[in-house]
């Protein structure tokens, strides 16, 4: 259809029996889906009139009249008449043509299967009610099959063994509604502790899980490395969390210092500058040779202990006195273990 007729269409339209504008605006994904079912109903319905599609869609005749006019510009790569769709309403009818190809249920590739696949699986694997991921890699591997005969199946094992157990004493545990016994490695002290915890869910944050939960031990809401979880138990005890735990607003940082925390200031030299960006901060003085001095809240001291020892030299503690000391103390026992000095 030739660029003049789009434009006299346009013109001629009469737009005192427009509807008038919808109360809510529409968001271009709500439009996009509409257009990806209009495009393919369109060409099993040749001939409909204008009012029976807006009815169908349920929408204005004048948003099915603008979807039209957008069809004009959209098609397969190329992008010239002989790949954009046309559609035709001159007497209130539509016809379609040149859609054939956009209309076709999408095929996936083997790899894009595969791929697919994978995801549903790991997905499927840490939600305590999968049945609609499990019906839907179902239907996934009879259209593949389907698609591929002599190719078999796709059945992925993505469980290396090391957290499936967990995974799935935790899941069950909060379907249940029953406390769980934690042998939890805390990376900070390096030691291993044992804790029984109320979950009151398990999220992904930045591609790592975790469970929050009410740790008695703690006798607070806590966030738990799922990762670092070594053993986990359920109990025949209610695990219900008390109403005081409250979960924490996910669109703030996931650590979040409490009044208890220790203040610490550290200088630390150009080369390791990066603690600064790396590590959540309550402030930055950033000097002229590159060094910064950084202002952090802690829960547990021997974090910064173990930074500091690790970065050897090139950061220090300028206050608390009594961390630097400590840290000091570290630094000496573990040079006299190698019978030296310093």
């Amino acid at each position: 259809m030739s660029d003049k007729r789009v434009a006299d269409q346009r013109a001629s339209a009469p737009t005192a029996t427009r509807a008038p504008a919808r109360s809510a605006a529409e968001t271009a994904t709500q439009r996009l889906g509409r257009l990806l079912d209009l495009v393919p109903w369109l060409l099993r319905h040749q001939g409909v009139s204008i009012d029976e599609a807006a009815t169908e869609f349920g929408v204005a005749p004048a948003q099915i009249e603008s979807d039209l006019e957008l069809l004009f510009v959209c098609g397969t790569p190329g992008y010239t008449h002989a790949e954009l769709i046309d559609a035709q309403w001159d007497d209130g009818h539509i016809y379609v043509s040149n859609a054939d190809d956009i209309a076709t249920p999408m095929r996936l590739t083997r790899d894009e299967a595969v791929t697919l696949t994978a995801g549903l699986q790991a997905l499927g694997s840490t939600l305590v009610h999968s049945e609609v991921v499990e019906r839907t890699l179902e239907k996934l591997r009879k259209a593949t099959t389907a698609a591929d005969p002599g190719g078999g199946q796709i059945a992925l094992d993505l469980d290396d063994g090391s957290q499936h157990s967990v995974m799935t004493e935790l899941k069950g545990a909060l379907a249940a509604r029953r406390r769980v016994h934690l042998t939890y490695y805390v990376a900070t002290r390096d030691e291993t502790t044992e804790r029984d915890v109320d979950i009151m869910r398990i999220v992904n944050l930045d591609g790592q899980w975790y469970l929050e939960g009410w740790c008695h031990r703690a006798n607070g809401v806590r966030f738990f490395r799922v990762d670092r979880i070594e053993a986990a138990s359920v109990l025949d005890e209610d695990g219900t969390p008390p109403p005081e735990a409250t979960p924490r607003d996910l669109d703030d940082e996931l650590f979040v210092p409490s009044e208890s925390d220790l203040t610490v200031v550290l200088e630390a030299a150009p080369q390791a500058a990066w603690i600064a960006d790396y590590y959540p901060n309550e402030g930055v003085v950033r000097n002229a040779d590159g060094s910064v001095r950084v202002t952090l809240k802690v829960a547990d001291p021997a974090l910064v202990r173990r930074l500091v020892l690790r970065l050897a030299g090139d950061v220090r503690v300028a206050s608390p006195s009594g961390l630097a000391s400590a840290v000091a103390d570290e630094a000496r026992a573990a040079l006299a273990a190698y019978g030296e000095t310093g």
